[in-house]
């Protein structure tokens, strides 16, 4: 099975983010949703390395930032950082539909 690397570095961009959000604004709530949605996504990642089949923890991560971000960048129209993150999210819940959709099925 090939290795999620969009999936890891979509987990580093997320723990990155909450770490640029406390040390530049001090925002405990950016470090830790940062290094929480980080880790589910990067555990999201492992999975579906292991198994092409267990896709369900990283739509969930990218697809839940991807409702979050995205009514963030809708409300305040600033791209960096909510408006970066709601793209990345919805490139990522694309990414993972589309490979959901193209896989062979297995009965």
């Amino acid at each position: 099975m090939a290795t999620d690397w969009m999936g890891f570095g979509y987990a580093a961009l997320l723990v990155s983010g909450g770490i640029v959000g406390f040390i530049k604004a001090g925002s405990a709530a950016s470090l830790v949703a940062g290094l929480v949605f980080g880790v589910l996504a990067g555990v999201g990642a492992y999975l579906t390395s292991k198994n092409a089949q267990r896709v369900w923890v990283s739509l969930g991560v990218s697809g839940a930032m991807a409702v979050v971000m995205g009514t963030r960048f809708l409300s305040t129209w600033k791209f960096m950082p909510a408006g970066l993150m709601a793209l990345t999210s919805v490139l990522m819940v694309g990414k993972i539909v589309v490979g959901m959709a193209t896989r062979p099925h297995q009965t």
